[in-house]
């Protein structure tokens, strides 16, 4: 579903990331983990059409996206929930989630999405009037993840989803990941909570310094004696 070669991308004269190859299967959910700095959110931002990129190739579903606008990548069904979840505060939850479907495949089943993402987020309906910005940080993770939804994406790219939030809540983003999965879409996760990534993915892949380091499936790589040295101190 979406396919990434040798993709290298500089900040300025410096290199960020170094010839990255990620494969994404079609109603998978698939997860980039590594530490701060390694080089998720860039990774993301290049693929999203957010960052220019030196070399390499970016394909949705076959379709080559290296060269195509930011905007024209969401249209072809890309669709990115940001780190920190960038939702408008002072816009109710509805607005926050029609801003999701302006895609042109969308707007005319804005009504039908978001009851749909309303049976599959319950509390965003209990909420559905308030401000953006009087919701909890996990409330706001959901809309976050909504509103990226109304798009009627292939792939939807989560980028740490859970930075910040109580660690009972990251279980209940977690589980969202799933139901997502479920429903349909496919999930690129960026995280750097390794272990909750890897138990909801199928697959994963390791990047440090820019480089991808390990890919195997999600449970060969919690098993795998380097990921507990490194991550886990075991």
């Amino acid at each position: 579903m979406l396919e990434v070669d040798n993709l290298v991308v500089f900040y300025g004269d410096a290199q960020a990331l170094w010839g990255i190859d990620i494969m994404v299967n079609e109603g998978e959910i698939c997860a980039l983990v590594g530490s701060n700095g390694g080089g998720k959110t860039t990774f993301l931002k290049a693929v999203c059409g957010l960052l220019p990129i030196r070399q390499g190739s970016i394909r949705l579903a076959g379709k080559e996206l290296t060269h195509a606008g930011a905007e024209e990548r969401i249209s072809l069904g890309l669709s990115m929930v940001p780190e920190g979840r960038k939702i408008f505060y002072n816009m109710t939850v509805e607005e926050n989630l029609l801003t999701g479907a302006f895609v042109k495949r969308s707007w005319h089943r804005k009504q039908e999405l978001m009851d749909r993402y309303f049976r599959l987020f319950p509390q965003l309906e209990k909420t559905r009037k308030q401000m953006g910005g009087t919701l909890s940080g996990g409330e706001q993770q959901m809309l976050a993840i909504a509103r990226a939804l109304m798009s009627q994406p292939k792939v939807l790219l989560l980028d740490e989803p859970s930075l910040g939030l109580a660690p009972k809540m990251v279980d209940l983003v977690m589980e969202m990941v799933t139901s997502i999965k479920q429903a349909g879409v496919t999930v690129l996760l960026v995280e750097q909570n390794l272990s909750k990534a890897l138990q909801v993915a199928n697959r994963g892949y390791v990047i440090e310094s820019g480089r991808i380091v390990l890919h195997d499936s999600a449970a060969h790589l919690l098993e795998n004696p380097k990921i507990k040295e490194a991550y886990f101190g075991l």
